[in-house]
This record gives structure tokens, sequence and C-alpha cells, in this order.
């Protein structure tokens, strides 16, 4: 007898589920990878701040291996799904798929969902030497200088470069966009006035600002923020509606046994819940979530809605 009911299709099925289960309980046999995106930005932060109390729990060394944000993901889709090749991820993991085209991988389907790490709101801020204080002063700027305005974000589809292109579609202000590999060389470019104005997470944004290399003048969360003290929301400011935020997910390759994505999480939200990780994550501009596999899957599939219709209805794309 063949086919998908057959004898050899069930021994298949067999030899599967057993190896899944000799890989479960060997874990972890040897050192653990996160592999994020370039070096300086949260992600980055996140993903070095985890990695040695993750080491502490799985008894074996987890290093960070820095790609690019689109090759990050699509080495982490190809990996073996053996819980040794993490990713941490922002939103563009998912809110790609509405901006471009060449999208190889599905946020869904290519991945384990092990917790929601963290959350941090996006901050409207500008270089010192532009002469603006607030966002209706910056909205008239732009207007006036038709396409002279810059603003710096990360990978298409992240955080900064939807709340970017948000700005746009609502304020009808022309500023061009200059994209960069991740969310660490777009700050170092509007600390140095390369760039006028951007909308990095919190996380990226607060070293730069106490040190007075950016100016803030409104966080993009509906309310205000625990993060950014003293600043209004963007509606507050004069755009109701506008909110955005940026989202820290840890993920693993898809049909990652499910023992090890239990032993994970687990580790994940004990490291995470420390008071130190807590207090460092939300001094360098993020706020601790520590979802359960559940939980940032529902995350997701409700920003996809909202978001995805959004980047429909503005014409927001990759280009």
């Amino acid at each position: 007898m063949t086919g998908t009911g057959g004898p050899g299709f069930v021994a298949a099925l067999i030899g599967a589920a057993l190896a899944g289960t000799a890989i479960a309980q060997g874990y972890p046999a040897r050192p653990v990878r996160i592999v994020t995106t370039v070096p300086g930005g949260s992600l980055d932060f996140t993903a070095r701040m985890i990695a040695p109390k993750l080491a502490e729990r799985l008894g074996q060394p987890v290093v960070v291996d820095n790609r690019g944000g689109v090759l990050s993901m699509e080495l982490v889709a190809r990996a073996p799904a053996d819980g040794y090749t993490l990713l941490l991820a922002s939103a563009s993991l998912w809110t790609s798929q509405f901006i471009r085209d060449d999208v190889g991988w599905d946020p869904l389907r290519d991945y384990a969902h092990l917790a929601l790490l963290a959350t941090s709101p996006n901050v409207l801020v500008v270089h010192p030497s532009l002469p603006v204080k607030s966002v209706k002063e910056l909205v008239a700027l732009a207007r006036a200088r038709e396409g002279e305005l810059n603003y710096a974000s990360g990978q298409s589809g992240a955080s900064s470069h939807i709340a970017g292109e948000l700005f746009k579609a609502m304020t009808r202000a022309n500023i061009v966009r200059v994209a960069y590999k991740g969310q660490g060389p777009a700050m170092l470019s509007l600390a140095t006035g390369e760039t006028q104005l951007g909308f990095p997470n919190a996380a990226s944004a607060t070293p730069f600002v106490k040190n007075g290399r950016i100016r803030a003048l409104a966080v993009t969360t509906a309310r205000r923020s625990a993060l950014a003290p003293g600043l209004p929301t963007m509606a507050e400011a004069g755009l109701p509606g506008y909110e955005s935020k940026a989202v820290l997910g840890m993920f693993a390759p898809a049909k990652t046994p499910a023992t090890i994505v239990e032993r994970l999480n687990a580790d994940i939200r004990f490291a995470l819940n420390s008071p130190d990780a807590k207090q460092r994550l939300f001094d360098s501009g993020a706020e601790v979530v520590a979802s359960s596999p559940a939980e940032l899957t529902a995350e997701i599939k409700a920003d996809m809605a909202v978001t995805g219709k959004l980047l429909k209805a503005s014409g927001i794309s990759a280009r």
C-alpha cells in the first residue's frame, strides 16, 4: 500500500517524532546563538543583555550574531529546528510583507514564536540644528522646505520606517527617507546631522536625547509614556489618530520541538523578569513584557490586521 496513508508515511512520521524527541532530550548540548540585526540599536542591546542570563539558565554559551535585518530573518527561517539558532526581531518580521514584494519568509508559518520580550514607543526626534521645538513647527518647516528634509530609518518595515511614512501620509509633508541597515547607524546619522529627523524607538533614542545630541518632540503611542516623561503624544501635538510602537520578540525556526520552545520561553521570562534586566531595559527605553508564545502570536496577528490595513491604505512601500 502506498500514498499518504500508507505504512511508509506513518513510519516517516514516527521517525520525525523520535528525532525531535532525541533533540529535545539532549538540549542544550552546545552553544546557542541569537541572530539579530546590526550593532548599535535596541535589538542588539536587548540581545546582548539577555544572552548572558540565558547562558546561565541553559548551561551553555549564548552568542549574539549580528546580521542585516532581512538576512537575520531569512537565516533563522532556514536554520535547523533544534533550538540552537534563535532570532531577536522587531515588527518588520511581520510588516515587511505589506510593503515589499520580495519577502522570503512567512511570520506565522516559518517561525516558532518564543516570547514577546518588550515594547517601546517610537519618538519623533530632530537634530538640534533644526529650528523647531514642536510637531506643528516641524510640519510647517517640512512644507516650507519641500523635499529638503531627510528622515533616518532602519530597515524597511521597521517601526522607524512605518512611523515616518505614516507621518508623511498624515501631514502631506514631503520628507525624504534615508534607509540604513539598522537603527544603530540611523541614530548615528541623526546625531551627526547627516539626517535631520527620525522616528526611532525610545530604546534607541534615549541615550542620544539624554546627552543632547538629538531633541525629542513627541511620542508615537496613543498614551503618554513613562519612558519619555514630559513628551506629548503625536495626537496631542496635532495629529489625532497617529500611533506607532516598536515590538521586540524572540523566535526559533518552525517545527522546533515543543519541549524546547517551552524551555526557552521559561528561561527567557526568568531572565527578563529579573530586577536588573527590567531596570536596564527601562533605562534604555523599553518596558519588559516577557509573554507566553501564544501571547506573542496573538500580538503579531492583531498587529498584522491593523498595520496591514494602514500600510495598504497609505500606499507605503519599501521603495
